[in-house]
């Protein structure tokens, strides 16, 4: 990711993933973001004068959502996550389904969230 995004960015960057369902107007977030988002090429505006999120814009808060799924089975092996986001996690070995319901983080998945811990500092 390495463009250090902050909170508000990433906000916009959901709120415009959104956008791109409702078709609405983009709201304040957005529009103090917009310029950066679009300098960073996470997001554009398409032809018909849509804003919407480019690849790269999707590839991060999908990384983004891992990461906070990380965390969230971290502290409670019973949260939800998104299907996609479960599935990559658990190809990837970061996690394993328990039964009944609910995950548990592997060794691999802590050590990822270390490393990540470690490189935000």
């Amino acid at each position: 990711m390495g463009d250090d995004l902050t909170t508000d960015e990433f906000d916009a960057l959901r709120q415009i993933a959104e956008l791109g369902r409702q078709q609405s107007r983009p709201s304040a977030c957005v529009a103090r973001n917009v310029k950066r988002l679009t300098g960073l090429k996470y997001a554009s505006y398409a032809k018909n004068g849509n804003l919407g999120l480019t690849d790269k814009g999707k590839q991060t808060l999908f990384i983004q959502g891992c990461i906070d799924s990380l965390r969230a089975i971290a502290d409670n092996p019973q949260a939800m996550l998104k299907p996609d986001v479960a599935t990559f996690l658990d190809k990837k070995g970061h996690i394993v389904a328990l039964e009944p319901s609910g995950f548990e983080i592997t060794q691999k998945g802590k050590e990822c969230l270390a490393d990540i811990d470690t490189r935000a500092k």
